[in-house]
């Protein structure tokens, strides 16, 4: 569902009593953290149990599975995930009761208030790019408040009320949530289309970051990875425009920030879109006047986050990851990364493609960036906020892979891939799921599978 963000935006201690609808969500979860630790009342429900709500009601929240108008209670706001269809009984009864109901977007803008807000945008690399820069951050002092979408693996959160000024946020363009935040710096991945059901079309999704770049403060800076073209486009432009622009290459002698700057560095995983990530982070905290040293000891103690090249275990000789990339741009790059992981072992990848609007725009496309695996099994589609078209399914993405037939599989059937891997995965190889569903759930079950073959 997509809400209007109003146009008064409440501090968060105005807001009263916060409930959540989808609280479970990386973006809704990270928020009401945040507000959790500043001493306001949360509450909140989500479709199924997850250790995400045991740890908000360890923090103080109210939450319920599933979703009735009396988990309101006494809300005097409503913050509500776009996964929420509008039949839902606790949208339905805010609005009965005129209650005050925000977007994600409003919300998180709420709790940025007063702070000196770093964002973070781009269509990948959002996620490792946050951090990167919350890690180093935090090893220089600055003591960030930050939201991120995804738990980090140092803390087990996605979110924390620092003591600093600073709020590093990752900034999502899928609705249009950027435009509401008004940083003081941010930071641009890269901009390749996606999210074309929003957008519409690849003209106005470029625009979008143009737009978002006029909501940096004039006393700020716009970090961009030129190694992407959208995103040098747009450092072009706004350098242009007069505002301070920092560039950011992986090659030697591109930009302001080169791989230089990390030499003697390890970083937490393989493959050049990591290697621009930390330089972004990098980047970032020297323009915001922190001392490289610092920054470098916080990039490379970074242990990752959940879901991004997540080691899930091993198991009969058999190393197992799961890893977020759900765009053929993601695809290839964490299929890099596997490879190098990999080693004298041959990769065996799970592939869920993720919304029908996105798979309709670029499954064959999916399906071509596969072809860097030397095992691949294609799921269903993972429908999140839409409905199913029996003309849009994984099919479409394996039909696509550059494989011989024998090597490649669609199974439509979450339940019926953990066999599917184990059937193909030899010891020494790397298992790899891949997807931003239910996808994740895979992993698991295949070492439950190959602890069993061992017993």
């Amino acid at each position: 569902m997509k809400l209007a963000v109003p146009d008064e935006l409440l501090p968060a201690h105005r807001l009263g009593h916060v409930h959540f609808v989808g609280i479970g969500g990386a973006g809704l979860s990270a928020i009401a953290r945040i507000m959790l630790a500043r001493g306001i009342r949360v509450s909140g429900s989500d479709g199924v149990e997850s250790p995400t709500l045991d740890a908000l009601r360890s923090l103080g929240a109210r939450v319920h599975v599933g979703h009735a108008a009396d988990h309101l209670g006494d809300a005097d706001t409503v913050v509500v995930s776009t996964a929420v269809r509008e039949d839902n009984p606790e949208y339905t009864a805010a609005l009965a009761r005129d209650l005050r109901v925000l977007p994600r977007s409003a919300a998180l803008a709420s709790v940025m208030a007063g702070r000196r807000v770093v964002a973070v945008a781009g269509t990948h690399g959002k996620t490792t790019t946050t951090a990167l820069l919350t890690a180093a951050l935090d090893a220089a002092g600055a003591e960030p408040t930050y939201a991120i979408g995804a738990d980090l693996a140092a803390t087990g959160s996605n979110a924390a009320e620092g003591t600093g000024e600073l709020f590093v946020a990752e900034a999502d363009e899928s609705d249009g949530a950027f435009l509401h935040y008004a940083p003081y710096a941010a930071v641009v991945t890269n901009v390749e289309a996606d999210h074309l059901d929003h957008w519409g079309t690849e003209e106005a999704y470029a625009q979008a970051f143009d737009d978002f770049a006029l909501t940096i403060d004039t006393e700020g800076f716009l970090v961009c990875c030129v190694d992407d073209p959208g995103a040098e486009a747009l450092a072009e432009r706004q350098a242009k425009a007069g505002l301070r622009v920092v560039t950011v290459s992986t090659r030697d002698g591109a930009a302001d920030v080169g791989p230089d700057a990390l030499a003697g560095t390890e970083l937490w995983s393989p493959g050049d879109h990591y290697l621009a990530d930390a330089l972004m982070a990098l980047a970032a905290g020297r323009a915001l006047g922190y001392p490289d040293a610092d920054l470098l000891r916080g990039i490379g103690s970074f242990s990752g986050t959940r879901r991004r090249m997540e080691r899930k275990g091993e198991a009969g000789g058999i190393r197992v990851y799961d890893s977020y990339a759900h765009h053929p741009t993601e695809i290839d790059g964490d299929l890099a990364a596997a490879r190098a992981l990999a080693g004298e072992g041959r990769l065996v990848v799970a592939f869920q493609p993720h919304l029908v609007s996105r798979t309709r725009a670029f499954g064959p496309a999916m399906g071509a960036a596969l072809g860097a695996a030397d095992e691949v099994v294609v799921t269903g589609v993972y429908l999140a906020r839409e409905d199913a078209d029996p003309d849009v399914t994984g099919a479409e993405v394996a039909d696509g892979v550059p494989l011989p037939a024998e090597r490649v599989a669609f199974v439509p059937e979450l339940d019926d891939v953990p066999a599917a891997l184990v059937a193909r995965a030899h010891p020494g190889d790397l298992v790899l799921t891949l997807g931003a569903g239910s996808i994740t759930d895979v992993g698991p079950r295949v070492l439950e599978l190959l602890d069993g073959a061992d017993a």
